[in-house]
Protein backbone atom coordinates (compact mmCIF):
# COMPACT_ATOMS: atom_id res chain seq x y z
CA UNK A 1 0.00 0.00 0.00
CA UNK A 2 1.61 3.54 -1.08
CA UNK A 3 0.86 5.73 2.33
CA UNK A 4 0.63 9.65 1.07
CA UNK A 5 2.91 12.00 3.13
CA UNK A 6 1.00 14.81 5.01
CA UNK A 7 1.47 18.13 3.60
CA UNK A 8 2.63 20.47 6.87
CA UNK A 9 0.44 18.69 9.05
CA UNK A 10 -0.30 20.15 12.90
CA UNK A 11 -0.07 17.90 15.66
CA UNK A 12 -2.59 18.71 18.26
CA UNK A 13 -1.82 17.72 21.69
CA UNK A 14 -4.84 18.06 24.06
CA UNK A 15 -4.47 18.00 27.95
CA UNK A 16 -1.76 16.18 28.52
CA UNK A 17 -1.74 17.80 31.62
CA UNK A 18 -0.69 16.02 35.22
CA UNK A 19 -4.05 16.44 36.78
CA UNK A 20 -4.87 13.17 34.76
CA UNK A 21 -2.18 11.30 36.66
CA UNK A 22 -4.51 10.88 39.54
CA UNK A 23 -6.27 8.25 38.33
CA UNK A 24 -8.46 8.04 41.16
CA UNK A 25 -9.76 11.83 40.74
CA UNK A 26 -10.82 10.43 37.32
CA UNK A 27 -12.49 7.16 37.73
CA UNK A 28 -10.32 4.42 39.46
CA UNK A 29 -8.89 2.90 35.84
CA UNK A 30 -7.45 4.49 32.84
CA UNK A 31 -6.41 2.70 29.64
CA UNK A 32 -3.45 2.95 27.43
CA UNK A 33 -0.75 3.72 30.10
CA UNK A 34 1.75 4.77 27.43
CA UNK A 35 -0.48 7.01 25.70
CA UNK A 36 1.58 10.15 27.03
CA UNK A 37 4.82 8.61 25.42
CA UNK A 38 3.50 7.56 22.23
CA UNK A 39 2.32 11.68 22.49
CA UNK A 40 5.78 12.41 23.33
CA UNK A 41 7.46 10.97 20.32
CA UNK A 42 5.37 12.17 17.83
CA UNK A 43 5.78 15.82 19.37
CA UNK A 44 9.55 14.97 18.93
CA UNK A 45 9.15 13.90 15.46
CA UNK A 46 7.04 17.13 14.92
CA UNK A 47 10.01 19.12 16.89
CA UNK A 48 12.60 17.51 14.53
CA UNK A 49 10.83 18.31 11.26
CA UNK A 50 9.92 21.87 12.54
CA UNK A 51 6.01 21.23 11.31
CA UNK A 52 3.38 23.31 13.51
CA UNK A 53 2.59 22.33 17.02
CA UNK A 54 -0.49 23.40 19.53
CA UNK A 55 -0.47 22.17 22.97
CA UNK A 56 -4.26 22.54 24.47
CA UNK A 57 -4.46 23.45 28.21
CA UNK A 58 -7.60 22.57 29.89
CA UNK A 59 -8.24 25.76 32.27
CA UNK A 60 -11.23 24.80 34.57
CA UNK A 61 -13.24 27.63 35.35
CA UNK A 62 -14.32 25.42 38.52
CA UNK A 63 -11.55 26.61 41.38
CA UNK A 64 -11.91 22.93 43.09
CA UNK A 65 -10.92 21.03 39.97
CA UNK A 66 -7.69 19.72 39.99
CA UNK A 67 -7.31 21.46 35.87
CA UNK A 68 -7.76 24.76 37.59
CA UNK A 69 -5.04 27.26 36.72
CA UNK A 70 -4.33 27.66 40.23
CA UNK A 71 -3.65 23.88 41.07
CA UNK A 72 -0.44 21.81 39.94
CA UNK A 73 -2.59 19.37 38.37
CA UNK A 74 -2.88 22.37 35.47
CA UNK A 75 0.35 21.86 34.13
CA UNK A 76 1.61 20.06 31.18
CA UNK A 77 3.23 16.53 31.62
CA UNK A 78 6.97 16.47 31.34
CA UNK A 79 6.83 14.42 28.49
CA UNK A 80 5.12 16.54 26.16
CA UNK A 81 5.94 19.79 28.18
CA UNK A 82 5.94 23.07 25.31
CA UNK A 83 8.99 24.77 25.02
CA UNK A 84 9.64 28.28 23.85
CA UNK A 85 7.90 28.93 19.81
CA UNK A 86 5.66 26.36 20.39
CA UNK A 87 1.35 27.61 20.62
CA UNK A 88 -0.54 26.78 23.66
CA UNK A 89 -4.60 27.45 23.66
CA UNK A 90 -5.96 27.86 26.65
CA UNK A 91 -9.68 26.45 26.95
CA UNK A 92 -12.46 25.49 29.62
CA UNK A 93 -14.69 23.68 27.94
CA UNK A 94 -14.39 20.20 25.75
CA UNK A 95 -13.58 21.66 22.30
CA UNK A 96 -10.00 23.36 21.34
CA UNK A 97 -11.99 25.71 19.36
CA UNK A 98 -14.80 26.80 21.30
CA UNK A 99 -13.81 29.91 23.04
CA UNK A 100 -10.16 29.93 21.04
CA UNK A 101 -8.44 31.49 18.38
CA UNK A 102 -7.35 27.58 17.17
CA UNK A 103 -9.33 27.91 14.14
CA UNK A 104 -8.13 31.11 13.03
CA UNK A 105 -4.53 30.27 13.44
CA UNK A 106 -5.00 26.92 11.70
CA UNK A 107 -6.40 29.10 8.55
CA UNK A 108 -4.21 31.60 8.84
CA UNK A 109 -0.98 29.00 8.30
CA UNK A 110 -3.25 27.02 5.72
CA UNK A 111 -3.00 23.73 7.76
CA UNK A 112 -5.11 21.38 6.54
CA UNK A 113 -4.43 18.15 7.94
CA UNK A 114 -4.53 17.64 11.89
CA UNK A 115 -3.12 15.15 13.98
CA UNK A 116 -4.82 14.42 16.86
CA UNK A 117 -3.51 13.17 20.24
CA UNK A 118 -4.05 13.43 24.45
CA UNK A 119 -7.03 13.12 27.05
CA UNK A 120 -9.15 12.00 27.49
CA UNK A 121 -10.82 10.23 24.38
CA UNK A 122 -14.30 10.14 25.13
CA UNK A 123 -14.35 13.94 26.43
CA UNK A 124 -11.86 17.19 25.15
CA UNK A 125 -10.16 14.66 22.11
CA UNK A 126 -13.60 13.65 20.69
CA UNK A 127 -15.05 16.83 20.63
CA UNK A 128 -12.50 18.39 19.56
CA UNK A 129 -12.01 15.95 16.73
CA UNK A 130 -15.89 16.38 16.16
CA UNK A 131 -15.21 19.69 15.19
CA UNK A 132 -12.74 19.69 13.41
CA UNK A 133 -13.92 17.15 11.02
CA UNK A 134 -17.07 19.42 10.43
CA UNK A 135 -14.72 22.23 10.19
CA UNK A 136 -13.78 20.48 6.80
CA UNK A 137 -9.74 19.44 8.48
CA UNK A 138 -8.26 16.10 7.25
CA UNK A 139 -7.82 15.00 10.82
CA UNK A 140 -5.68 11.54 11.89
CA UNK A 141 -6.94 10.43 15.48
CA UNK A 142 -3.70 8.56 16.82
CA UNK A 143 -5.67 5.71 19.15
CA UNK A 144 -2.73 4.64 21.00
CA UNK A 145 -1.50 8.03 21.80
CA UNK A 146 -5.40 8.71 23.69
CA UNK A 147 -6.48 7.78 27.01
CA UNK A 148 -9.44 7.52 28.93
CA UNK A 149 -10.92 6.51 32.48
CA UNK A 150 -13.66 3.93 33.53
CA UNK A 151 -17.11 5.21 33.88
CA UNK A 152 -20.64 4.27 35.55
CA UNK A 153 -23.43 3.92 33.50
CA UNK A 154 -26.50 5.87 33.52
CA UNK A 155 -28.15 2.57 35.67
CA UNK A 156 -25.12 2.37 37.37
CA UNK A 157 -23.00 -0.37 35.55
CA UNK A 158 -19.57 -0.33 35.13
CA UNK A 159 -17.60 0.51 32.32
CA UNK A 160 -13.72 0.01 31.25
CA UNK A 161 -11.82 2.51 30.26
CA UNK A 162 -10.37 0.31 27.56
CA UNK A 163 -14.66 0.32 26.42
CA UNK A 164 -15.10 3.68 26.51
CA UNK A 165 -12.27 4.55 24.27
CA UNK A 166 -12.92 2.17 21.36
CA UNK A 167 -16.56 3.07 21.96
CA UNK A 168 -15.34 6.34 21.20
CA UNK A 169 -12.71 5.88 18.74
CA UNK A 170 -15.56 3.70 16.95
CA UNK A 171 -18.06 7.03 16.94
CA UNK A 172 -15.25 9.31 15.75
CA UNK A 173 -13.85 6.62 12.80
CA UNK A 174 -14.31 7.44 9.23
CA UNK A 175 -16.87 10.30 9.98
CA UNK A 176 -15.35 12.84 11.74
CA UNK A 177 -11.61 11.56 11.66
CA UNK A 178 -9.09 8.68 10.50
CA UNK A 179 -8.51 6.51 13.50
CA UNK A 180 -4.73 5.27 13.33
CA UNK A 181 -1.39 4.27 15.09
CA UNK A 182 1.54 6.04 15.98
CA UNK A 183 3.17 4.05 13.65
CA UNK A 184 0.99 4.83 10.93
CA UNK A 185 1.58 8.79 11.64
CA UNK A 186 5.11 8.12 11.52
CA UNK A 187 5.10 7.12 7.84
CA UNK A 188 3.69 9.35 7.00
CA UNK A 189 4.93 12.65 8.37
Amino acid sequence: MNITKLENPALVLIDIQKGFNDVSYWGGDRNNINAEQKAGELLEIWRAKKLPIFHIQHCSSNPNSILNETNPGNEFQDVVKPIEGETIIKKNVNSAFIGTNLKELLDDAKITNLVIVGLTTDHCVSTTTRMAGNFGYSTYLVADATATFNKKGISGEDFSAETIHQTALASLNEEFAQVVTSDFIKEIV
